[in-house]
């Protein structure tokens, strides 16, 4: 088929980016032509996938947002392509992904925990929540849209209730994982260089977070919870990893817990399997996620998960078999008591295992085809119109 997969930025990092880059490679290697609609981008994920560049005039994030979407409108209208995929915020497509979740629900749930009281008062801010809440039911209320691919139940449960759509336009593709690049083989050699990079002994528990937007991911409650973990397990150490504009707040909340010697800060970092590789158990107590990529890349380096039912990834998850799912991203008691017992030798040995069996069974290559296999059937389903 001739397909444009849309998605205003095209980059080697970030979860929609990954998937962009896999499905386009997958698709141009069955022989598909592909075509990439962005504003941005960067290296060809393969030598026939060509791009189309929209670059309209726009000034902030809000009218960009808006315009690129436009612009999308427009060409697609005379690009003659089989099918349009859209992956990001716009409404002229055959089939949208819900990979970002609804917008209207991280509004909700996750919004406030994101801004420091400075930027509160940003110009701007509120038009571009009100530009992309509009391109989300107008993408979603579409006559011409044929699929919803989500990566979660919990998303398309969520998308039914807000605008009353049927069960059968959807179809659910659960994020996948590098296999390779996340495996516990890495624990033996770099992971234990990171741990002596940062003065942590090899026989410590080691607990990671790992996530851009601490605030929306909880860390608040995570340093509290760690905090009366340490009454019990004193030789804990917790790493925090990530990009986050107020990371120093965060160091100040853990200095006045008492925990600066046992919480490493390392900032953000482009070797995320290595830090998993240096760590005993993942949390990620996040207010909403439609689904933590994270997730499946601590699972598949062989570390047990405690996460959220704000996570989508949580579905995949059994309770005390490759992790724990809190029912409330608040429960600092509930995070502890979980991290306590997931800490215990034997409880451990065993979640190890089973977190990389299941991984197992979510290779990224398994969801590109998975993914193909709806386009295929979405574009069958548009020429029977």
């Amino acid at each position: 088929m001739r397909i444009a997969l849309v998605h205003m930025r095209h980059a080697q990092a970030g979860g929609t980016e990954r998937y962009l880059n896999h499905l386009a490679r997958h698709l141009a290697q069955r022989g598909d032509e592909v075509t990439i609609v962005c504003r941005s981008r960067e290296t060809t994920p393969h030598p026939s996938v060509r791009f189309e560049l929209l670059r309209p005039l726009a000034l902030g994030a809000a009218w960009r947002m808006s315009s690129f979407a436009k612009s999308v409108e427009e060409h697609v209208r005379g690009a003659g392509y089989d099918l349009v995929y859209g992956l990001g915020k716009g409404w002229a497509q055959d089939v949208v992904r819900l990979g970002g979740g609804l917008h209207a629900t991280y509004l909700e749930l996750a919004h406030e925990s994101t801004r420091a009281g400075w930027k509160r008062f940003l110009p701007g801010s509120e038009k571009k929540h009100k530009l992309a809440l509009a391109a989300e039911a107008r993408a979603l209320t579409a006559p011409e849209l044929v699929r919803i691919v989500v990566n979660a139940r919990m998303v398309q449960r969520d998308a039914m209730a807000r605008y009353d759509l049927p069960e059968e336009r959807f179809r659910l593709v659960y994020n996948g994982v590098d296999l390779e690049r996340f495996h516990p083989r890495r624990r033996a050699q770099e992971g234990a260089a990171l741990r002596r990079e940062f003065g942590i002994d090899a026989q410590a528990p080691v607990v990671l977070f790992l996530g851009s937007g601490y605030g929306r991911k909880g860390l608040d409650r995570v340093l509290e919870a760690f905090g009366e973990l340490r009454r019990g397990r004193a030789d804990a150490r917790l790493v925090v990893v990530g990009y986050d504009s107020q990371q120093a707040s965060f160091e100040k909340l853990a200095a006045k817990l008492g925990l600066q010697a046992c919480v490493h800060f390392l900032g953000g970092r482009r070797d995320a399997e290595v830090c998993f590789s240096a760590s005993d158990l993942y949390i990620l107590p996040t207010r909403y996620d439609p689904f933590a990529n994270t997730t499946l890349e601590a699972l598949a380096t062989g570390l047990p998960v405690i996460t959220t039912r704000g996570n989508g990834a949580h579905e995949l998850i059994e309770e005390r078999v490759q992790g724990s799912v809190l029912e409330n991203p608040e429960d600092e008691q509930g995070m502890a008591l979980a991290m306590a017992w997931w800490l215990d030798p034997a409880n451990l040995e065993r979640g190890r295992l089973a977190a990389r069996a299941l991984a197992e069974q979510h290779s990224a290559e398994s969801k590109m085809q998975q993914s193909a296999a709806i386009l295929d059937e979405a574009l069958a389903e548009k020429r029977s119109r």
